[in-house]
């Protein structure tokens, strides 16, 4: 596997459609910040497609942001790489000499792990090999996977596995986990995955699909904070945007496209009182969704891409100024 040449293991998702809705707001140049930057797939086809633009890239994953730098230098006078998470963003803003509204043409959030995080097995995101139970998308800080097997009550095992894992016996293998680490810590995955057969009952475990994958989601998300992250970078990327300026939200998993869902909806409704008969001026909605409901891959995208396959794409364009 060669380290320093990404193209050949990156596959943009849904790139095409995201061109489609972010590409109007870009035609005349302007600021488009790709809040996820992973391997620069999508920050790559932006920057070669539209010459005016200038890009900020955010990640928290350095060795995402060396590989993305690396990608891009054809366009280095044209890019600004900031090391954050997507929450970061006000912050990545002014370190590019940007306000924190009202600057920016379009918002990129592909959401999830990279193909490089998961391609790269000692990163521990994969329930499918062996590896040291890690899972932080910045590897530089916060609480890895083990850490919080290792340490965290029952009650709140039980909680992140059932709220973000849905996971229905999330109690039962909290419980598991506190007997066994009671004998010895946590330290690879395997072990992890080992327990979950024993946890999980058998008729669960034919027909529910692999049993790690709700429980490595759950310690994922709690692990890189990411709905937390989320909650506050939608809102802060939209008020970034200028009238017209677009955003896209690609998600992987239902807690997050709701979580999004949520915003957009709050954010394209009358800022009117309900009990007033007419529009009041200026307090109209700010923003107009431009997708109905949450976009999926194609079938052909998906034989291409089989990482394409949870996505759920949803979009907005800003209509309105901030009253």
């Amino acid at each position: 596997m060669n380290h320093d040449s990404p193209s050949p293991r990156h596959v943009p998702v849904l790139l095409r459609r995201a061109d489609e809705i972010l590409g109007p707001a870009l035609e005349n140049g302007g600021v488009l910040v790709d809040a996820t930057l992973g391997l620069g797939g999508h920050a790559e086809h932006f920057l070669r497609t539209y010459p005016a633009i200038r890009l900020i890239g955010l990640d928290r994953d350095t060795e995402a942001l060396r590989l993305a730098g690396t990608r891009l230098e054809p366009y280095a006078d044209r890019i600004t790489l900031v090391h954050t998470r997507y929450d970061g963003l006000p912050d990545a803003l002014r370190h590019a000499g940007l306000a924190t509204e009202d600057s920016v043409r379009a918002v990129l959030m592909d959401l999830g792990v990279s193909s490089m995080q998961l391609d790269e097995a000692e990163r521990g995101f994969a329930y499918s090999v062996d590896a040291p139970l890690d899972m932080r998308m910045d590897p530089t800080a916060g609480l890895t996977a083990a850490d919080v097997l290792n340490t965290y009550s029952h009650g709140d095992l039980a909680r992140i596995l059932k709220t973000y894992g849905e996971e229905r016996f999330a109690g039962r293998i909290a419980s598991a986990v506190l007997r066994r680490r009671a004998q010895r810590p946590f330290t690879s995955s395997a072990e992890l995955v080992e327990l979950l057969y024993e946890a999980i009952p058998a008729a669960t475990r034919r027909t529910g699909g692999h049993p790690a994958k709700r429980t490595f989601q759950a310690l994922r998300i709690e692990v890189n904070r990411e709905l937390e992250s989320l909650q506050a970078a939608v809102p802060a990327a939209m008020s970034a945007l200028q009238v017209g300026g677009r955003i896209v939200v690609m998600s992987y998993q239902s807690l997050e496209d709701k979580t999004v869902k949520q915003i957009f909806t709050q954010a394209s409704a009358s800022r009117t009182p309900l009990d007033l008969p007419v529009e009041l001026p200026g307090m109209g909605p700010e923003f107009a969704i431009l997708t109905r409901g949450a976009e999926k891959a194609s079938d052909t995208e998906i034989e291409e891409n089989p990482r394409a396959a949870p996505v759920r794409m949803r979009a907005a364009e800003r209509i309105q100024a901030a009253g």
